[in-house]
């Protein structure tokens, strides 16, 4: 959205605030929507036609904050309305929000704390802090301060949103993972979902320290991703897949060529010879649609070292598995499921998506092929997240994919915090890869996985 455009959006809000506004003013919070919206109206008014808020520099913007705290006392003058210098500069920040930020939201998206942000329409905002979701005082004016909210959003991605197309994925600058809805989808008023990612990536040691794995497991990872095996980080929703994808990835040696597919780039790899693909939904002619699948496909023709895939969830199952039975091996993707038993079966039925007759026994030949190891995460009632699996795929049994879990997470209760009690604990096999790794130069000791007494117990 160009910044005329959003001028134009700001006062055609204003003239329906103004048809709504009551006569009297009967409560503290009306009083102050209505100076807010009155100050923002002004601010709007001064502004040359071709800005945007996106290209302010840092003197633009305390030139901009400057307008704001002028049009905001001579409101507050003619209003014969007296604030505290404290409540002064909070509104002032409201007004600068409306203009350069998202709102009432803003200062939401900028908390560190918070890692996702729930939007039920305008009267009920949540946020989730440590895996714990809680409820906010943060308001909108009406359903249509919540819709500009989305459009400021998903409008310099070139995406839309109304009634024809009524949902949306997209993303913000820093990478969060935006998904919004709409009426008449969305019954009680547009809905809004920000799953917020870590401005500096999280590093395996960050992943040790919440307890979300063990050292000895990390010494695995890394030799298994130098080691190029395929592997699959499955758990439900909200429990870290991307996040352990990210950590993953990290480990890919620097001077290999890396290409990720997602359907909103939401991956941060630290490497530099990296291409990041990005699918798109079909425009308002119900054309121009790209999908993961077509992306796969083309990404086998742009000599990739490894393929990431943010998430599998239809048919690019099919041309994965077939990539990775073709030379792309060491590549790395993430599945909806709750084991990795359901993960290979999740997988199977996405092949079958892609609309090939193929052999129930034949597709499950490509994936025992394909796939060499499961990372099965959890979330659990204490809001911590945790590798609570790690399977090797070892071959076929007739026909059934054989499986042997390598490591474990065992819960042996709650604290009194109400905090996980467990341990991460090893079973004691030795993975079959584990054979492919000299010969890459790649020295993992034994000893990572001998059950010991001590094994590494973990408090979240």
């Amino acid at each position: 959205m160009t910044g005329l455009e959003r001028l134009s959006k700001f006062k055609h809000e204003r003239e329906i605030n103004n048809k709504k506004t009551v006569e009297n003013i009967t409560t503290p919070d009306d009083s102050l929507d209505t100076i807010k919206t009155e100050a923002l109206a002004r601010v709007v008014n001064d502004l040359a036609p071709d800005f945007s808020p996106d290209l302010l520099n840092q003197q633009q913007n305390r030139e901009l904050e400057t307008k704001v705290q002028e049009a905001t006392t001579a409101v507050l003058t003619e209003n014969g309305k007296f604030m505290s210098r404290a409540e002064r500069q909070q509104l002032i920040r409201e007004v600068m929000n409306e203009i350069v930020g998202l709102g009432p939201i803003e200062p939401l998206v900028r908390d560190p704390d918070v890692s996702e942000i729930m939007v039920n329409g305008p009267n009920q905002v949540y946020v989730e802090r440590k895996g714990r979701i809680y409820p906010t005082d943060v308001r909108f004016r009406d359903d249509e301060h919540v819709l500009h909210v989305i459009e400021k959003i998903i409008s310099p991605l070139g995406r839309h949103i109304d009634e024809t197309s009524p949902m949306v994925d997209a993303r913000l600058p820093d990478g969060s993972r935006v998904n919004a809805i709409i009426p008449p989808l969305a019954i009680h008023g547009p809905t809004l979902t920000i799953r917020k990612f870590s401005v500096e990536p999280y590093t395996v040691e960050d992943l040790i320290s919440f307890g979300t794995l063990n050292s000895h497991m990390a010494l695995f990872f890394k030799a298994c991703v130098e080691g190029r095996l395929n592997i699959i980080v499955s758990g439900g929703t909200g429990t870290g897949k991307t996040t352990t994808l990210n950590v993953l990835s990290s480990f890919i040696p620097h001077q290999e060529r890396i290409v990720t597919i997602e359907d909103a780039a939401e991956l941060k790899l630290q490497q530099e010879h990296v291409v990041s693909l990005e699918s798109r939904p079909a425009n308002i002619e119900g054309k121009g649609q790209v999908t993961i699948r077509d992306l796969v496909i083309n990404s086998l023709r742009m000599r990739p070292d490894r393929i990431v895939v943010g998430e599998a969830r239809g048919g690019e199952a099919l041309d994965m598995l077939q990539a990775m039975n073709t030379g792309h091996d060491g590549s790395l993707t993430t599945v909806h499921a709750n084991s990795p038993r359901d993960t290979l079966s999740r997988i199977e039925t996405m092949v079958l998506m892609a609309g090939m007759d193929l052999p129930v026994r034949a597709i499950r030949e490509q994936i025992a092929s394909a796939v060499n190891l499961v990372v099965q995460i959890s979330r659990f009632l204490d809001g911590s997240r945790k590798v609570t699996q790690v399977t090797e795929v070892v071959g076929m049994e007739s026909d059934t994919i054989t499986l042997q879990d390598i490591f474990v997470y065992e819960q042996k209760g709650f604290d009194e915090q109400g905090r996980v009690n467990g341990r991460f604990r090893p079973t004691g096999i030795v993975p079959k890869c584990i054979t492919s790794f000299g010969a890459k130069g790649i020295n993992l000791p034994l000893d990572v996985f001998q059950p010991r007494a001590d094994s590494v117990r973990v408090v979240s």
